[in-house]
């Protein structure tokens, strides 16, 4: 991972939304979860959402894949090996 990376993805992770959705990606495994239903459990509005999601995968901290009508993001596990190991 090249430093400028490393830098998008701490920087994703310091915005409070972005570090709660993140952290519930990761809890909700590889299997990930639909979009609307991470903003039920975590109170926020559908554009908000997407907005902090967009960050996340732009970060490469998160990835998306359609399921039928449902856009299902789940944390991106390499993405994060990849931080953690930049940072060790």
């Amino acid at each position: 991972m090249e430093m400028m990376q490393a830098v998008q993805s701490l920087s994703a992770l310091a915005q409070e939304s972005r570090l709660a959705i993140f952290r519930f990606l990761v809890a909700a495994g590889p299997e990930g979860m639909a979009a609307g239903s991470i903003g039920e459990k975590l109170g926020l509005p559908p554009a908000t959402l997407s907005f902090h999601l967009a960050g996340l995968t732009r970060a490469g901290l998160a990835h998306s894949r359609q399921e039928g009508r449902f856009v299902i993001y789940s944390a991106d596990f390499e993405g994060m090996g990849r931080l953690l190991a930049y940072l060790t």
